[in-house]
């Protein structure tokens, strides 16, 4: 456990692999629910006395806690802001616009994509968008790194579990940040339980955010013409660096009516490497 930050009467810290969230104040000392997370007072309408009953506040801030700690984000941006985000050049100013314009504007039709170099804050916009999302609103979020969730499901054949029990959660969450698009080795298994995971959401209309290392550019630009299909894109995305090869037609046909595109320079620096990072403890 280490870097804790208190904002807004929470608490931020990082907890093992994950970032997490408590209340600076404990329902199990709080005077105006004795810890029941209710409170009840008492008013009076037509000559009757009536008892009324609500949620404690700071049960309301425990609530909104676990629906961060249930998101399980990295514990590297426990704290992760949109005020926090140095952008230098323009796509990453329009990034951090519509990361900022979807969550303040939450509920939402349409996620985003952001494409980029590694180190240029992509996975930081998800975790400040889901933060917020998930404290100042309540909603049920949840973020993935795709090359973990592979090897999650993997790991689950050994227990007897299909992938399907462990898409199907993701599938209903509210909002789901899906990192790393198009990570992996680029086997049948990995496209096919990509396209089954955004399958459910899009059919279900469920709002997903993706952050790629791969360019968004569309089909029309890669050397090869024609369509390309789960099987094509076995062997035609292995070494491109078009995210529409990495995934597919399919899934980026569902991505462009599912999310805004917004994609960094080639050139954008990483800020990992920035002096400001220099002097920063690891967890």
């Amino acid at each position: 456990m280490a870097n804790a930050t208190d904002a807004g009467g929470m608490t931020f810290e990082r907890v093992g692999d994950y970032a997490a969230a408590r209340p600076t104040l404990s329902l199990a000392d709080c005077p105006d629910c004795n810890g029941t997370g209710l409170m009840r007072t008492k008013t009076q309408q037509n000559g009757r006395e009536y008892e009324i009953v609500s949620p404690c506040p700071r049960a309301l801030l425990q609530h909104r806690a676990n629906s961060f700690n249930a998101a399980r984000l990295p514990a590297v941006q426990s704290g992760a802001t949109f005020e926090s985000y140095k952008p230098s050049n323009a796509e990453q100013h329009r990034a951090l616009q519509v990361a900022k314009e979807f969550a303040f504007r939450w509920p939402a039709l349409r996620g985003f994509v952001l494409s980029g170099p590694v180190g240029t804050g992509k996975t930081h916009l998800l975790s400040a968008t889901l933060k917020h999302l998930s404290i100042e609103l309540g909603v049920k979020v949840t973020y993935v790194e795709i090359s973990l969730l592979y090897s999650q499901i993997r790991r689950g054949f050994q227990d007897g579990k299909s992938g399907g029990e462990i898409i199907g959660p993701l599938s209903q969450v509210d909002v789901l940040a899906l990192d790393e698009l198009g990570k992996g080795r680029g086997s049948q298994f990995e496209l096919e339980t990509l396209d089954e995971l955004i399958a459910r959401r899009y059919n279900a209309g469920k709002v997903t955010l993706f952050a790629t290392n791969y360019s968004l550019k569309p089909p029309e630009e890669r050397a090869q013409r024609g369509y390309f299909g789960t099987e094509t894109a076995l062997e035609a995305g292995k070494d491109s660096k078009l995210l529409c090869d990495r995934v597919g037609d399919r899934i980026y046909s569902r991505l462009c009516e599912m999310c805004d595109f917004v994609e960094f320079p080639g050139a954008t620096p990483d800020m990992r490497r920035s002096p400001s990072m220099a002097g920063r403890k690891r967890p």
